[in-house]
């Protein structure tokens, strides 16, 4: 392990309140500052990360037991990472020292991650578009619109009494954008010009 400047901060993670960080508290070791949670979320819904990200500066080292503790995927992860990285603050794995930070083998293990986490997403979207062109050539994707033409003229009429648009999407069992889209007559909502 390479020195560091500034302050050991820890970061443990435990997705529920029954389970006891005592484990990852005693991988991490003595740290300057901890930041823990009790909470399985992503990574902007959780509020102790988000006060580590910006409690730490250039030169401190961010000590975890393990990535899944600090990222639930591995785009998340990188993503986190990198924004670590930025601020010049290392990371160390306890349970996974191949891909610390401050360690050539570490920045090409991350690097592999990227690539891979690259692919995954390419995949995945490859995998949709196909999805979608057979559904559509099945005639099974088209999906009939939420709202009828009378259920729209309604909520054009509730909307001209002053009545929120959020309730009136809510008395509709349509979300908001569902009902924005069908007001804005675009998407499948779109007059026809037949």
């Amino acid at each position: 392990m390479t020195g560091h400047l500034g302050q050991i901060v820890g970061y443990v993670r435990v997705s529920t309140t029954d389970q006891n960080p005592a484990r990852q508290l005693e991988a991490i070791g003595t740290v300057d500052r901890l930041f823990a949670e009790k909470i399985s979320a992503r990574n902007t819904d959780r509020p102790q990360l988000q006060a580590m990200l910006a409690y730490v500066r250039s030169g401190d080292l961010v000590r975890v037991k393990s990535p899944d503790r600090l990222a639930r995927s591995t785009t998340d992860l990188l993503t986190l990472v990198n924004h670590l990285k930025d601020k010049d603050v290392q990371i160390q794995f306890i349970d996974q020292p191949a891909l610390n930070t401050d360690s050539p083998q570490g920045e090409f293990m991350l690097t592999i991650l990227g690539a891979v986490a690259q692919l995954e997403r390419a995949t995945i979207k490859e995998r949709q578009a196909e999805g979608i062109a057979l559904a559509k050539a099945r005639g099974v994707y088209d999906r009939t619109p939420k709202l009828s033409a009378d259920q729209i003229e309604q909520a054009r009429r509730h909307i001209a009494d002053g009545v929120p648009k959020a309730k009136i999407a809510r008395d509709l069992n349509v979300s908001r954008q569902t009902l924005y889209t069908a007001l804005a007559g675009q998407g499948r909502y779109r007059p026809s010009s037949d």
